[in-house]
């Protein structure tokens, strides 16, 4: 059996998730971001980050690429449409919620996670800023589904990568309104119906509820802190707010050598 290394909360391990499920694959799934779990985690790769698919002696890490695994492991259901310029957008929209959607909600909703109780406020502009850059990308989410039920035409893995974003964008300050982007209204609506979908959210929840009535099995401090989410930071003028978090120690910078093996 696949043994997945997840977390709740993650983006990329619920994508992942939700493509095992989708195509009845059966998986062991450990939450590999609790602490007693971390050193497995770590073995399997050296920058500790999930998710981790290992199937015998084949450990594979960053989403997209265990979701390409698993497309050719087990290609029906596809989660990929089936021409190449379908392909194409399909993963366009992939990279877009990876390397554009995730470090813009990462960077701006620290305050809000269950998983970490700050004292402090974020540095004046910076929520701004990312509501400026999500609602680009919502507009754009709007645009390129046209009128279609997903972003492809049929369900994919596009649509499977953008939608665990979906529910942090109130949190945020950019809720989706039918007046201004009614297909992207209709198209949440659609992805929230999959049975699918249903269990994503419905884990996520317990998970939460669990973290709000007992002691966080997680790191409560520190953050670990991608290039891409740097980069946004960076790009937007935050440079100073992000050297006191390097010299709090609450930001850490995972390792990219001394294995292999490396993770998203």
């Amino acid at each position: 059996m696949l043994t997945l290394y997840d977390n709740p909360f993650s983006p990329f391990t619920r994508k992942v998730r939700m493509v095992l499920e989708y195509k009845r694959v059966p998986y062991h799934s450990i939450d590999a971001l609790a602490l007693d779990c971390l050193p497995q985690l770590r073995a399997q790769s050296v920058r500790a980050e999930v998710p981790v698919l290992v199937d015998g002696d084949l450990t594979i890490v960053e989403s997209a690429d265990i979701v390409a695994y698993l497309e050719d492991l087990h290609p029906a259901p596809p989660v990929m449409p089936d021409t190449p310029q379908l392909r194409a957008k399909a993963r366009h929209w992939q990279r877009i919620a990876d390397r554009v959607l995730d470090p813009i909600l990462h960077d701006i909703s620290l305050w809000t996670w269950p998983t970490h109780r700050r004292t402090d406020g974020p540095p004046g502009g910076l929520v701004q800023a990312g509501q400026r850059d999500l609602g680009i990308v919502i507009d754009e989410l709007e645009t390129a589904l046209g009128g279609d039920e997903y972003l492809c035409g049929s369900l994919s893995v596009a649509d499977f990568a953008m939608f665990p974003h979906v529910p942090a964008l109130k949190l945020v300050g950019v809720p989706l309104e039918a007046d201004h982007h009614p297909r992207v209204v209709a198209w949440a609506r659609r992805m929230s119906a999959l049975d699918v979908v249903q269990r994503d959210l419905d884990g996520v929840r317990r998970a939460a509820a669990r973290l709000g009535s007992g002691t966080s099995p997680y790191e409560g401090e520190k953050v670990v802190w991608r290039g891409d989410r740097i980069e946004w930071l960076l790009s937007n003028g935050f440079d100073v707010w992000w050297s006191t978090e390097r010299a709090s120690g609450r930001a850490v910078v995972p390792r990219s050598l001394g294995s292999a093996r490396t993770g998203r």
